[in-house]
This record gives structure tokens, sequence and C-alpha cells, in this order.
């Protein structure tokens, strides 16, 4: 026993490493996000397709992940993931040497596309480097490793990028075109070294991954045709797995929001940038509280459908306060989302492939395909926002039905058969 343990430490270790990668470069957007809206002089519509040229990649990338790893296996596809990651980080070089926003958009969408092959490929890992009994315990840890490094990557990036911001932005009102120029060309190059060494660091990541002692997953030959799938001819005959697409959709979406528009949000709500950038941390902070919570509680407590709808009532309570609110309560309210949204993935993801049987695989890369909520519902906000009636925080209603959509698959959708 002491043996076998010994033997599964180490491909652990090196997935947990995966996920705190994972989170750590995810969870950049929302210091991007403020700051490109700066160095590039965008409205808040087009800061957010940060947003979407990230999340868009897995939308894109969700077929042609599976295909990729059939031709290269499982190892070998993690360390093409990590090396695609590295090139789109290197693509910010050119971009911050010409400020050039569309550069900065393609680095995201490749490095989305490294992430989404890599995602792909590593979360079967966490399942069988050890006994299958303790297979929820190792996710539970894996989740957390990514949340961990989503709350340190703001601060990070925000002290290098950020430093001066105020200072910064108030400069910027009184200079002339050319003196502008200048001063936005040195802010732009301040990421240039951040993403030089983020790149560095996943090309040696590929290398140690390509030679590590991870288990080579063979790919499944046949599925388990289940009794309750065997009539069954098209995947869209399963309303848990639609309406579960929607709502993961719409999570994806919210849970985007919470944590990459609250600084932009806490700056208008006349809270200093100097503050505002890190706010991203405290959204992931809060889903790191919901993820123990659900550890202990889940399923010994209460059912993963009654924890969705729990999760889903504190979303809507939590927003609407968001919005009746001013200033530091209402930002925290944005935070606690993270709460909110922390039970939502694990527990819809189950709900939606239950009774998929030879039809998982292609339900799985639908779900997947659902993260391009994270892509399309914040530009939704971001062009309300840009609407002078309406503004950053009644923009913030948008999330509303989504989370009484979310509700509503919980107590009824999920169960839903035709």
């Amino acid at each position: 026993m002491t043996n076998q343990t010994k033997s599964n430490f180490i491909p652990t270790l090196i997935i947990g490493v995966l996920f705190f990668i994972f989170g750590f470069i995810t969870w950049l957007n929302g210091t991007l996000i403020q700051y490109l809206k700066i160095a590039c002089e965008l409205n808040t519509f087009q800061s957010l397709l940060v947003a979407f040229a990230f999340y868009i990649s897995y939308f894109v990338m969700a077929l042609p992940s599976s295909w990729i790893l059939k031709k290269t296996g499982f190892k070998k596809g993690m360390s093409l993931g990590l090396v695609i990651m590295a090139c789109g980080a290197l693509l910010f070089i050119p971009a911050a040497n010409t400020r050039t926003y569309v550069l900065f958009l393609a680095g995201l969408f490749i490095i989305g596309t490294g992430l989404s092959i890599l995602q792909t490929a590593s979360n079967p890992y966490i399942t069988i480097v050890g006994p299958i009994e303790s297979a929820a315990k190792r996710i539970s840890i894996m989740g957390i490793c990514n949340k961990i490094a989503g709350m340190i990557a703001p601060v990070i990036l925000g002290a290098v990028v950020l430093s001066d911001a105020d200072t910064l932005v108030a400069k910027l009102t009184k200079m002339n075109v050319a003196e502008k120029a200048v001063q936005l060309n040195e802010l732009a190059s301040r990421v240039i070294m951040p993403y030089a060494i983020m790149s560095g660091i996943l090309l040696v990541l590929a290398v140690l991954v390509s030679f590590s002692p991870l288990p080579e997953i063979e790919m499944e030959q046949d599925e388990t045709v289940e009794k309750s799938s065997s009539e069954k001819t098209n995947i869209l005959q399963f309303p848990n797995l639609v309406l579960g697409v929607i709502s993961l959709f719409l999570y994806v979406g919210v849970e985007v929001m919470a944590g990459d528009t609250i600084g932009m949000y806490g700056q208008s709500q006349g809270i200093a940038l100097s503050e505002a950038k890190i706010f991203t941390s405290f959204t992931l902070a809060a889903m790191i509280v919901g993820y123990i919570l659900g550890i202990i509680a889940m399923p010994k407590y209460i059912s993963q459908s009654k924890a969705l709808a729990v999760s889903a009532i504190v979303g809507v309570v939590f927003s609407v306060l968001a919005i009746l609110t001013h200033g530091y309560i209402s930002v925290l309210f944005i935070a606690l989302l993270g709460l909110a949204n922390a039970l939502m993935w694990p527990a819809i993801w189950p709900l939606a492939i239950h009774g998929l049987g030879r039809f998982t695989k292609t339900g799985s890369a639908m779900l997947i395909m659902a993260i391009a909520g994270g892509a399309l519902l914040p530009l939704i906000y971001g062009r309300l926002a840009d609407i002078t009636f309406i503004g950053h925080q009644q923009a913030y209603w948008i999330m509303v039905p989504c989370y009484l959509f979310i509700l509503f698959y919980s107590l009824k959708g999920s169960k839903i058969k035709w």
C-alpha cells in the first residue's frame, strides 16, 4: 500500500501543477481586461473581447481536441497543449511592442486553444492515478489548486502592469496625443516580461510532462449502452443533457462576469484602480470557500441537485443585492457570487450526462462547448454597461434570469424525460 501511494504521488503532483496552471492563466483575464482597456484605449464592450477570445476557443476546439488526442495519445497531447499555450503567450511580445489589440486577442485565443487540449487530456488522469473510490477527493483537491492559482494570478499581474494605474490614468487625461502615445507604449511593454517568463515555464513543463511517469490512457473502443439510452437514436433526445448544456452555458457566463468584470465595476463605483485591480481574487477566494463546503456537504448532507438549487437561489439574492446597494458593499456581493458559483460545475455535469450511455462522449463534448457562455454573456454585459442610462451596475440584471434557469434545471429540468 505504501509503495502504491508513492507511485501515485508523482503523477498526482504533476496533474496538480497543471490544474494550478489552468487556474493561473484563466483568471489573469480579469486583470488583462482592465490593463488593455487603458493601454489600447477601449470601451467596456471592446475590453471584454478578452474573455470572448479566450473562452470561444473552448467552443471551437471541443471536438477537434478529441481528434487530436486520438492521434497523439493523452500524454503527448498534454505536451502539445502546453507548447501551443507557450506560443500564444509569446504572441503578447509583438502585440505589446505594436500595441495592437487584435494580436493580444489572437494570443489569448491560441492560449485558450492549447488549454482546451490540455484540459481534455488531463482531466481523465486524476481519475486513474489512484483508487477509483478516492477519485472524488482527488478531483476536489485539483479544483482547490485551480482556484488558489486564480486567486493569486490577478495580484501578481496587477502588481506588474498596473502598479501606478491611478496616477497614470489621471496623467493621460492631461497629455497631448504624442505624449499619450509614448506613455501608453510604455504601459503596453510592461506585459512583455511576465508573458515571456510564462512562455518559458510552459515550454519547460511540456518537456517534463513528455518524460514524466504519467501512464498512457487507452482510448475507449466501445461505450456502454445503458438501458436508458438503448432506444435513443439522437443526442438531442436527452432533455437532461440539452437543458444541462444551456445551464452550463449560463453558469460559465455568470462565473466569468463575477470574476472578470468586478474590477471595472469597482471603478464605476468610485473605487481606485489600485484596489479594484485585485478584486477578481476576492471572487476566487469565495469560490474556494464554496468548494470546501461542497467537499464537506456533498453528498453526505445534501444531494447534488439540491446543492445546485441552493447555489442558484444564492446567486439570485446576491445579484439583486449587488444591484440595490452601492460602493464596497455592492462589490462585495459580486465577489460573493463566487460562493454561489462554486458548486455549479460539479453539480450540473453529472446531472447532464446521467443515462447517456453510448452518447456520453458526445454529450461531454457538448458540455465543453457550453463554456462559450464565458465568451458571449460578458460581451452582452459590456454592451449594456456602455449604454449611459443602464451602466455597469444595472447591467448585472442579466445575471438574474441566468440563475433562475439554473434553478429550474435543478428542480425540474434535469428530471424531464422525453
